[in-house]
């Protein structure tokens, strides 16, 4: 199935979207990520924000809440014709997720130089040996989403002085 091809302008309005998740994210002591999955249209099909402090579920990151969002939404788990958006590189967790779902398109903000599945630690998204493999695009309002992760990370460390 071809690849949704979404413009520019579109995938940074999205990522404004997942970065205003991002910020209520933090707001409840979540880490600031926020996630945004559009159908090929360019249509909103989902949006989420990390849960995991929330929620106290260790899976409830912002990814994988869409993702079954998305799914439950269309009532199938297949999400071949979407692009997720999302303010972090995803983790190994959420990059299982997104190739369980099919999804053939991720776009995030921050690299994450600690726990990346998209290239920097590990890239599983693209990987040979897997059946499906996924087009990875870094860097979308890269700035904006680091300093979001920094600010709160800082934040974090202040507090437990």
């Amino acid at each position: 199935m071809p690849q949704p091809s979404l413009d520019a302008e579109t995938l940074r309005d999205a990522m404004r979207a997942a970065l205003a998740e991002a910020e209520l994210a933090a707001s409840t002591g979540d880490v600031p990520v926020g996630a945004v999955l559009l159908d090929a249209d360019g249509s909103v099909l989902a949006v989420a924000r990390n849960e995991r402090e929330k929620t106290q579920d260790p899976t409830a990151h912002a990814e994988v809440l869409a993702i079954r969002r998305a799914a439950e939404v269309r009532g199938d788990w297949h999400l071949t014709d979407t692009t997720l958006v999302v303010t972090l590189e995803p983790c190994v967790l959420c990059a299982g997720a997104i190739l369980s779902a099919r999804i053939p398109r991720v776009v995030f903000g921050a690299w994450d130089e600690k726990a990346g599945a998209a290239g920097s630690v590990h890239d599983l998204l693209r990987d040979r040996r897997l059946n499906h493999r996924v087009e990875v695009i870094g860097g979308v309002l890269e700035q904006d989403c680091a300093a979001l992760l920094t600010g709160f990370f800082r934040g974090a460390a202040a507090s437990e002085l």
